[in-house]
């Protein structure tokens, strides 16, 4: 009976490790589970002192959501854009000088980290001309800390400081978790395993979902724009004529081992959004 017992218990304990690691390895390559949105929640306004429990109560009908992209170039969409109630900006993106083009009005701007010092370089234009514009800054824990370490966080406190009257948000670290949980939800990969930083788009992108009945985005290419062999060439930035031309920069992010955007990733993301949500591309316009 007992050399029995051992040979029913020596496969088995072979067998309950390879169990073991099988399970590790399907459940790696699971989509992340759901983080719950926490809405505008995820939204909280930085204040001459610190960071209060205020959050972002803006809700709008309609949004028009301006690319920065070239493809804004002749666009003439700016009366139209003007036109719409809420209109969403990224980063350091101006109006001045285009504004045949993208408009002239900026409800929302939704700001990287690495572009804090772009608005701070032109401080008294964005957050004393434009004070009735809201903005929304995010960036890594590391720079947002708010224990006197974050360096940015300090950075955006002064300008809570010196410009009171303007309206200041932060996207919490629990909102930058739930996008990044978003992101490999609807491409099976891990953001941090594969090396790649969500953009300012697709961070816009998710707020306008967030705030917006219905979208209208200009001057954004689909996924397969660049694949297509007449597409046409314009600058990354509609106002920086002389950089690299943005298809290119596209490919270049796409692949990169380390530190890249997955632009052409998040394009076709949106096209899936675009069936849930009430989403319209112009400028040019896509084929869902």
């Amino acid at each position: 009976m007992k050399s029995l017992t051992l040979r029913w218990l020596c496969p088995l304990s072979v067998s309950l490790p390879l169990l073991f690691w099988f399970g590790h390895v399907i459940r790696r390559d699971l989509p992340a589970p759901a983080v719950q949105s926490t809405g505008l929640r995820g939204y909280r306004r930085i204040g001459p002192d610190k960071v209060d429990q205020q959050v972002l109560g803006l809700h709008c009908s309609q949004c028009a959501l301006v690319s920065s992209s070239g493809q804004m170039l002749g666009a003439g969409a700016g009366e139209e854009i003007d036109k719409i109630g809420c209109v969403i900006r990224m980063n350091n993106a101006p109006t001045e000088g285009y504004e045949k083009d993208v408009g002239s009005r900026t409800s929302v701007r939704v700001v990287s980290h690495t572009s804090v010092p772009l608005l701070v370089k032109n401080e008294l234009y964005y957050f004393q001309q434009s004070a009735d514009t809201t903005y929304v800054f995010w960036g890594p824990e590391r720079n947002m800390r708010q224990d006197g370490k974050g360096r940015v966080f300090n950075t955006l406190l002064k300008i809570a400081k010196n410009y009171p009257n303007v309206r200041i948000y932060a996207v919490t670290r629990e909102k930058i978790e739930y996008c990044d949980s978003v992101f490999q939800n609807e491409t099976g990969k891990n953001r941090m395993k594969t090396g790649a930083f969500l953009s300012t788009g697709f961070f816009t992108m998710i707020l306008a979902i967030d705030m917006c009945d219905s979208i209208h985005v200009y001057g954004m290419i689909d996924d397969n724009y660049c694949s297509r062999a007449n597409h046409s060439a314009v600058p990354y930035h509609y106002y920086e004529r002389n950089r690299i031309d943005e298809c290119r920069m596209y490919k270049v992010h796409e692949h990169t081992q380390r530190g890249g955007h997955r632009f052409i990733t998040e394009k076709a993301i949106y096209a899936k959004w675009a069936t849930r949500h009430k989403i319209e591309f112009k400028h040019p316009s896509w084929s869902l």
